[in-house]
């Protein structure tokens, strides 16, 4: 038998922030759906925020429920096609994109949890060595901010919008517009010394 001997310098555990699509990287599509590339349209103050993040050393990652997918109104290939369109745009003015990105689509077939389950920021985790203890999430929705608060995130930033704030869903801080993203996590990441 074959004894499976620990590395003996494991690979220190990095912060992240976990942003939400819909309404936080890009303008949210109101009821619907986005449903392909010519609709998407960056939020404004987006490419500062994940600018100031990868700047930081942090891990950046998309944390996405696309139900539409699930529901028939789009194909598994036309949500591969926007991810690949999002990551190149992200690629041409920063050299790099998400570090990871995971969605939920209500298919069968999915491997992730819908949230507020936390399964996709603890998969997130595990594969790309991620502290949750000093991660962020930044979400529009009482599902982000909870889902945050049950994977054991340091805190949630809440982007006011449309959607009411439910009971128990309230954020460490909230922002009034997405053009405030960047400042909000510079001060995060100053304080917690990263």
């Amino acid at each position: 038998m074959k004894s499976i001997v620990p590395d003996s310098n494991p690979k220190p555990l990095r912060p992240a922030v976990f942003f939400d699509r819909d309404g936080v990287v890009n303008r949210s599509p109101g009821p619907g759906y986005v449903l392909d590339w010519d609709v998407f349209e960056f939020n404004p103050g987006f490419f500062e925020a994940f600018g100031a993040v990868k700047n930081a050393g942090w891990l950046v990652v998309l944390i996405t429920s696309q139900k539409g997918v699930g529901k028939g109104l789009m194909t598994q290939a036309d949500l591969d096609e926007i991810h690949g369109n999002l990551q190149d745009s992200l690629r041409a003015k920063f050299g790099r994109g998400f570090d990871g990105i995971y969605a939920f689509t209500g298919t069968p077939d999915c491997p992730h949890q819908s949230k507020p389950d936390p399964e996709m920021i603890h998969a997130a985790a595990e594969e790309l060595g991620i502290d949750l203890a000093r991660s962020w999430m930044i979400g529009d929705a009482d599902r982000d901010i909870l889902m945050g608060k049950a994977a054991g995130l340091a805190g949630t930033i809440r982007l006011l919008g449309e959607k009411p704030v439910g009971e128990g869903a309230e954020a460490v801080f909230t922002i009034e517009n997405s053009t405030e993203m960047a400042a909000q996590l510079m001060e995060i990441m100053s304080i917690s010394g990263d």
